[in-house]
């Protein structure tokens, strides 16, 4: 192997590549710049200089000089698509991180950049260097040598792929890749509108190819093939000779490799510190230079009417509307800024705080403790702030009884109804205070819920809070404990001293956030799902939270058991009908054996690393054709996932005081106000296998005098649909109760309601699920195994019977363009940048979540709203039932049998009327009991 390396770089190849792959989790700084296409090539660009060590480097882009190809053929890429504004946008700031690095940028008009980097591939191949030609194009498979080759970055956590002409031959099915650019011209490349010969795909190209090896070659026997291929090929003579003339790369564009001035060289540091910081790269920044760079704030734009007069509207927000950066001043910190921090470790001056703070009605608030799980940690410390600049710290001795002793002080201040506190994530100090026998009876106003309900998609880690909207970098805990690890302390070892300075700045930057958010919060227009909400849903998460729920461990350890037995039966069947044993967690040597022994499919797709796909989505095609092999794979996969998964791992999430499993809610991660889970991740249990089912009877009631109630909502999305489109036949089928694919059936279907089939039903059921969120005839042939041509139909019949459901759909498209937004029916607004793109794929995408997010988003308030309204009804009655558990549109409750028929009534009655919906459509909650939760469901 030679010991020069010379990289060159697509850049628009890589460029669009990193964009798309951000697109459904686009990163965007605080003034609304995407930076999905700078974040993406910036890493493969120092992924390649820190892994792959080269020597010499270039980047090459196309310029927007027409090239011989657009004069040759005027649709020569004429069907591309618009490029999206903000991959536009982003060149400048690609091109000036590559000059950062200084690493020269070739381009040469009236060329492609495929055709400059072949030109010097080939140069410098001559010259003894290995080279690599760094792109995700196929086409460049026709530049391979012995050492030449494409480097094909990994896509979305996928590996690196290198292809030599070896694997450039068998990815094609081809004998040599001078036929890569006959396969092309027969198939053309529907990318660049290549045309090819119409009707001829690769396979079929490929097999062609193999017995008549060149383009000239088939075309001259063209008479000789027989059938519809010959008369294709004949027809698309002029066509195949054009397509392969337009996909040969230029080997001889007059550039010149130049071996200094491609040798990879230091970078320009202070260059590259501006653009990071510009684009707000803080890790990249960190992980590259080892420097910490400033991000900068936004400014509020204010949009003025025609007769130049500011008008208010919720685009004045910075989420919204694009502003200027501020000058990117230094942050500061405790050092830079005036501070009062007391430390308040005796009788007096606990009394003074004391007397204080019950002089004010809103007070900030946070903990200090040893653990970040709530439920196992001990309290270490508490802070208070009531102005901004000024902060006490309380700490917590260790000794139990000396700890109660100064908790019991604090108790009628946190019992005092009329006090509005105030926290960041709240929830885990409420449940602190909880284990150590402190209610707090005020209202709570939680900064993570107003930065969450201002920017649905944002990051809320308070450190990150304070430097972008405060200018201000509060101390790091890892100053104080350490990094996470073995070493790592905990805040009871710190110094008091230290820890006065921490907890207190903490409370004081909390409360300065609070008096941030709050306006941003009015400007939108978002206080009432804040305040009716988020912010009431925290103490009734932080009890179902400090309950938790019991789980039945001998089931589990014998259901583990049972797998393990099962699991072995089908994987011994496997080899039994493999006629091998091999790893059969191995997706490589499951392939090999599939597809190179059994040879159950002779098209079957490989990955991108060449291995054959053996994903589920394969096995399933496979098992409807009725493999046996493939259905005894399946229940393999399944068995060892569920064993693993959940069978043995939630055991070890039970708490060592309770004997109960706590799993922890995330209220502000969802941007369509979900609630999530994690320890255990409760959305996840499996409902859809009679295997999967089983794991929910190991969540049992706490005692026997105790039964599980599972109530949850009947087709709450689809009521929510009927009721905001307006649409009046589906509105007419829920009033009257109809069972409403079958309803859905008889009008699309033009039958009678006891004329529909259970057939009918099924695919009336896949429509209404499916056409609110996107899918069209494709995707519904697909899911149903029907033709397209019957899919269209399908849904063409039942836009035509439900008008109102394609009218509300147009018209929350039509809505997010003018607004910026789309919301929920309780004002949760959810911001869409690209709804106006040029780009079909990027807007299309943003349509999408324009018709989705209002619904999702109100059966999301719907049962936060109902959850709010039955914890304070049972409160009131200090009933012996609990609210234990939520997930997706189910309530779980462990009641007290003597109980069980007062209880039902207030959960039903309160979930159907939590939130009523237009048009009176009816909201039907539906109730079931049992000892464990599979019984309940």
């Amino acid at each position: 192997m030679s010991d020069k390396k010379l990289y060159l770089l697509d850049a628009y190849a890589l460029i669009f590549r990193a964009y798309y792959a951000l697109i459904r989790n686009p990163r965007v700084t605080s003034t609304g710049r995407n930076t999905n296409a700078q974040f993406g090539f910036t890493n493969t660009l120092l992924e390649l200089l820190n892994k792959k060590k080269p020597t010499h480097l270039a980047v090459c882009f196309d310029t927007a000089e027409p090239t011989e190809r657009h004069v040759e053929f005027d649709a020569y890429k004429a069907n591309r698509q618009e490029t999206p504004e903000d991959l536009s946008a982003a060149v400048p700031d690609i091109r000036k991180i590559i000059e950062a690095l200084n690493i020269p940028i070739l381009e040469k008009h009236g060329y492609e950049a495929d055709d400059v980097i072949g030109t010097l591939a080939w140069q410098a191949s001559d010259l003894g260097y290995e080279v690599y030609m760094v792109t995700p194009d196929k086409d460049y498979g026709q530049l391979v040598r012995d050492n030449v080759f494409i480097y094909k970055p990994g896509y979305q956590g996928g590996d690196v792929e290198i292809l030599g002409p070896k694997e450039v031959c068998e990815k094609w099915d081809i004998e040599a890749v001078d036929q890569v650019v006959d396969i092309l011209g027969l198939m053309g490349d529907a990318v660049d509108n290549i045309p090819g010969i119409k009707g001829v795909g690769e396979k079929t190209a490929a097999k062609l190819l193999k017995e008549y090896k060149t383009l000239e070659s088939i075309l001259e026997n063209a008479d000789s093939i027989k059938g519809s291929l010959g008369e294709k090929v004949r027809n698309g003579r002029e066509s195949a000779v054009l397509s392969k003339r337009l996909a040969r790369i230029i080997t001889n564009v007059p550039v010149e490799f130049h071996e200094e001035d491609f040798k990879v060289k230091e970078v320009n540091k202070d260059a590259l510190i501006q653009i990071f910081t510009d684009l707000e790269f803080k890790t990249m920044a960190q992980r590259v230079l080892g420097v910490t760079v400033n991000v900068p704030v936004k400014n509020k734009a204010v949009q003025q009417d025609l007769f130049g007069e500011p008008v208010a509207t919720a685009q004045d927000e910075e989420q919204v509307t694009v502003g200027e950066i501020t000058e990117a001043a230094p942050l500061k910190t405790i050092s830079d800024v005036q501070h009062q921090y007391h430390l308040v470790d005796n009788a007096e001056a606990i009394d003074n705080l004391l007397a204080l703070l019950h002089k004010h009605n809103s007070i900030c608030f946070d903990t200090e403790t040893d653990n970040i799980d709530a439920n196992l940690a001990t309290l270490v410390g508490m802070s208070f702030a009531v102005t901004p600049h000024e902060a006490y710290y309380v700490p917590i001795p260790e000794d139990a009884d000396a700890a109660n002793e100064i908790l019991q002080k604090f108790s009628s201040l946190f019992a005092n109804p009329q006090v509005r506190w105030i926290g960041q994530n709240l929830k885990y100090d409420l449940l602190i205070l909880k284990w150590n026998n402190i209610q707090v009876a005020g209202t709570i106003h939680d900064t993570m819920l107003a930065h969450y309900v201002i920017e649905p998609e944002g990051r809320r880690n308070m450190d990150l809070l304070s430097e972008q909207y405060l200018r201000y970098k509060p101390i790091s805990i890892t100053e104080l404990i350490g990094k996470k690890g073995k070493t790592q302390s905990t805040m009871r070892q710190v110094p008091v001293e230290e820890a006065k300075d921490y907890a207190a700045e903490d409370a004081d930057i909390t409360l300065q956030l609070h008096n941030t958010f709050m306006p941003m919060v009015q400007a939108n227009k978002v206080e009432k799902v804040l305040e009716q909400v988020e912010n009431p849903l925290v103490k009734v998460l932080t009890n179902m939270e400090f309950e938790g729920i019991r789980i039945d461990e001998e089931f589990l350890n014998d259901y583990s058991k049972e797998l393990e037995r099962d699991a072995r039966n089908a994987e011994e069947t496997v080899y039994r009908l493999a006629g091998v044993r091999f790893n059969l967690a191995s997706p490589k040597q499951l392939g090999e054996v599939l597809f190179e022994k059994l040879k159950l499919d002779p098209n079957a797709k490989k990955t991108k690393t060449g291995q054959y796909q053996t994903g589920e989505d394969v096995l399933l095609k496979l098992a409807a054709k009725g493999y046996e092999i493939v259905d005894s794979i399946l229940t393999f996969r399944e068995l060892t996932k569920l064993k693993s998964t959940y069978v043995d791992a939630l055991p070890q999430l039970i708490n060592p005081k309770t004997g109960r499993v706590h799993t922890s809610y995330a209220q502000a991660v969802a941007v369509t106000g979900r609630l999530s889970s994690n320890n255990p991740n409760l959305q996840n249990i499996p409902v859809r296998t009679d295997r999967g089912k089983e794991i929910r009877k190991a969540f049992i009631p706490r005692t026997t005098d105790h039964v599980l109630l599972s109530v949850d909502y009947s087709q709450i999305e689809l009521r929510i649909v009927a009721a905001i489109s307006g649409d009046e036949n589906m509105c007419e089928a829920f009033r009257s109760g109809k069972d409403i694919h079958q309803a859905t059936a008889a009008k699309v279907y033009g039958v009678a309601m006891e004329d529909v089939t259970k057939e009918m039903r099924y695919k009336a059921k896949s429509v209404n699920f499916g056409i609110i969120y996107g899918q069209g005839a494709f995707g519904l042939a697909e899911n149903l195994g029907i033709s397209r041509t019957e899919a269209k139909e399908i849904i063409d019949n039942y836009k035509r019977e439900f008008p109102g459901i394609q009218q509300y759909m147009n018209n929350m498209i039509t809505f997010a363009q003018e607004k910026g937004y789309v919301e929920t029916l309780m004002g949760r607004k959810r911001w869409l940048s690209d709804i106006n793109s040029k780009n079909f794929t990027v807007r299309g995408f943003a349509e999408r979540n324009a018709i989705n997010s209002p619904i999702q988003g109100t059966a999301a308030d719907m049962i936060k709203l109902a959850m709010i309204k039955i914890h304070n009804e049972l409160a009131q009655h200090n009933f012996n039932s609990r609210m234990i558990l939520q997930v997706h549109d189910e309530l779980l409750f462990d009641v007290h049998k003597p109980e069980l028929d007062t209880i039902k009534e207030i959960v039903v009655r309160n979930m159907e009327t939590a939130f009523l919906l237009p048009n009176g459509v009816p909201v039907v909650a539906e109730a079931g009991t049992g000892n464990n939760w599979l019984q309940a469901h």
